[in-house]
């Protein structure tokens, strides 16, 4: 089949399947339940566009930037779960990546879970933004169109090979340990209630290393999966911002990236694999002055919690299995409007981003507008199980996930779906700060989000 029939025809079959969206959360008692690994290359090429295309395109590559996953038969049809080192997947490629996935595993979409990492020097990919730009004349690219769809390629020839080298998976780990000096709180509230400093991914204002971390998860969280006493995957999440520094224009897979690589040269048997916890609202900017010495300590203290969580790792066999998903449809904020957003889209006295983000703006209202849902799920195994969120989701979610299922494992993975941007917790809107004024939801996604992610773990 063209590659073009074929990803159309993969987001058709998707999107009707979003559309039915059934809660696929029977439990199985998996006999012969299997995994295997996959890994493939998304490293932009010279002069892609970077976040969006609001800071310098690619110069040059300090690492490569991955998509690593694994593929879990035996528990109903298959399920895929994949992290990628990229900025985000919005609308419409996250629901192409799934749906491309899905037909190579020979499942359906809804069994896919596709979660960014959310590094800056990457791809930020919305393809109905890149059309809107494109139509201006002066704009660059979002994403280029070609590199997407080989991208995509590759992802299906990965799944597709992991496909014969499934292998038993008969126990599983969990562990944790605290990551120490990394993660902060991006925002600071005063007295009246509305935000009064904000700390980013990286500061040189001494004021800002001297603010307290305020509420963070200070855990990093493995689970691993095993073939009897043999280690074939381990997975780890923590929540913080995953940039150092960016805007030079050279690819990579940053400080977080760094810390799985250096632990995947160590124990290249065990695929490893990093998500984003909801780092919305949360960066490394306390303990980042934004230099090269600086990424290189943050990798360390990375490296170092994942090598303590590994450590913690006790296998239990596995006695269940089960997937759990949730359809959600987002009610997009008020002041969302084609006429509006284009008008910003052709401002040409505009920066770059300020001409950009309101055409993705415009992906995510013409979404909501479809009724387009974005899909929650969850993979539980015996005690343990593994969250998916969207978008750039405010830490309290996770926190609220963990809270609501005390006697569980709980790791969250968010920045999947990355249509409705940041996602705050109802009470933050009111205080104002960046987050609030970039967020394509109101503030009834909170009671929305929360009653599902309580349903799912």
């Amino acid at each position: 089949m063209l590659r073009r029939e074929f990803l159309h025809t993969s987001l058709a079959g998707a999107l009707a399947t979003l559309m039915a969206s059934p809660n696929s959360g029977l439990a199985a008692t998996p006999a012969n339940l299997k995994l295997a690994t996959f890994r493939f290359d998304v490293s932009p090429p010279m002069n892609h566009p970077l976040c969006g295309g609001w800071i310098k395109p690619v110069v040059g590559m300090d690492d490569p930037e991955e998509a690593i996953g694994f593929i879990l038969t035996g528990a109903g049809d298959p399920i895929v779960i994949c992290a990628v080192d990229w900025t985000g997947l919005l609308n419409e490629a996250h629901v192409k990546w799934r749906a491309v996935m899905a037909q190579a595993a020979g499942t359906t979409p809804e069994r896919v879970a596709v979660q960014c990492v959310h590094q800056h020097n990457a791809p930020f990919v919305c393809p109905e933004a890149d059309r809107i730009v494109m139509a201006q004349g002066d704009l660059p690219h979002v994403v280029f169109p070609d590199f997407f769809e080989q991208v995509l390629e590759r992802a299906a020839k990965a799944v597709t090979q992991a496909k014969t080298e499934l292998r038993s998976v008969t126990h599983i780990a969990s562990g944790q340990a605290k990551v120490e000096k990394v993660a902060g709180n991006r925002r600071f509230v005063g007295p009246d209630g509305t935000i009064i400093d904000w700390r980013g991914s990286s500061s040189k204002n001494p004021k800002h290393h001297e603010l307290p971390e305020g509420l963070i998860d200070p855990w990093l969280k493995t689970v691993a999966f095993y073939d009897g006493e043999i280690k074939l995957a381990a997975c780890h999440y923590y929540a913080c911002h995953p940039m150092s520094y960016y805007g030079d224009g050279m690819v990579s897979s940053d400080f977080v990236g760094l810390a799985r690589k250096r632990r995947q040269a160590e124990d290249p048997d065990c695929t490893h694999i990093y998500f984003t916890g909801c780092s919305g609202n949360i960066a490394a900017g306390k303990y980042n002055n934004g230099t090269p010495e600086a990424r290189v300590q943050l990798t360390d203290r990375i490296y170092t919690a994942i090598m303590a969580s590994e450590a913690a790792l006790s296998p239990q066999p596995i006695q269940s299995a089960s997937w759990q998903t949730s359809p959600l449809l987002l009610t997009p904020r008020s002041n969302l409007t084609e006429a509006s957003l284009m008008d910003l889209v052709a401002n040409k006295d505009a920066s770059l981003a300020n001409r950009i983000r309101p055409a993705m703006s415009l992906g995510w209202l013409h979404r909501c507008l479809r009724e387009e849902p974005i899909v929650l799920s969850a993979l539980h195994i015996n005690q343990t199980s593994l969250l998916h969120l969207p978008a750039e989701s405010f830490l309290e979610y996770q926190l609220r996930a963990q809270a609501a299922a005390p006697d569980r494992f709980v790791a969250t993975a968010a920045y999947g779906d990355g249509g409705p941007w940041y996602i705050p917790v109802a009470e933050a809107y009111p205080q104002g700060g960046y987050e609030v004024t970039v967020a394509l939801t109101e503030p009834t996604s909170d009671g929305m989000i929360t009653g599902k992610l309580k349903e799912l773990v």
